[in-house]
């Protein structure tokens, strides 16, 4: 890496910070919670950025953003490269058949064959479901759970009138996160 290009690079808990104050008040809700979002996101998309495949679930409830999620991080027309970044529905659709540590342990060998370079889940959903499990079995999984915490996850409120909204913002930010870390606008590694 360029020298002078890393001199020019912005902390990412500052990027992120100004980010956040860039969008007014729709986004203030997010200012006290960068602190569990920065290190969280830098490490997942460091994962990616190297390759990892992002295999994509949700519970049933936010199947629709399982689409938007795959629609807006890889849309045809950026200037970024495609990443790899996949539903695990579409690789997997009987994942609502698992029922047990067996069966996970099955699947877990398919993802490995199908995978070499690794993969990690990105999980989005109550903590509760069933498919929140098969996310859990990857300790590097990237998980916005809600009502529950648990390590590599973002919290957030399932009762809450705004949880679509805030999924929503939350994808933009990611999304903007990995153009500045992928196109080394940003040093995550004080952050890592």
């Amino acid at each position: 890496m360029d020298l002078t290009n890393e001199a020019n690079q912005k902390d990412f808990s500052i990027w992120t910070l100004e980010r956040i104050r860039a969008k007014g008040a729709a986004l203030s809700w997010m200012e006290e919670r960068r602190f569990d979002w920065v290190p969280l996101v830098a490490s997942a998309i460091e994962r990616i950025v190297s390759a990892r495949t992002l295999l994509v679930v949700t519970d049933r409830e936010r199947e629709w953003f399982a689409r938007y999620i795959l629609s807006k991080l890889n849309k045809f027309d950026t200037q970024r490269p495609l990443l790899p970044i996949i539903s695990l529905g579409t690789v997997f659709p009987y994942m609502d058949k698992i029922s047990d540590s067996e069966q996970l342990a099955v699947l877990e060998d398919m993802l490995s064959l199908a995978f070499p370079n690794d993969y990690m889940f990105f999980y989005v959903g109550k903590g509760s479901d069933p498919r929140a499990q098969i996310a859990k079995t990857k300790h590097d999984s990237l998980m916005w759970l809600f009502d529950e915490t648990a390590q590599n996850s973002f919290t957030l409120n399932s009762k809450d009138e705004e949880l679509d909204i805030k999924l929503i913002q939350l994808l933009t930010l990611f999304d903007k996160s990995i153009d500045a870390i992928l196109f080394s606008e940003v040093d995550i590694q004080s952050v890592l």
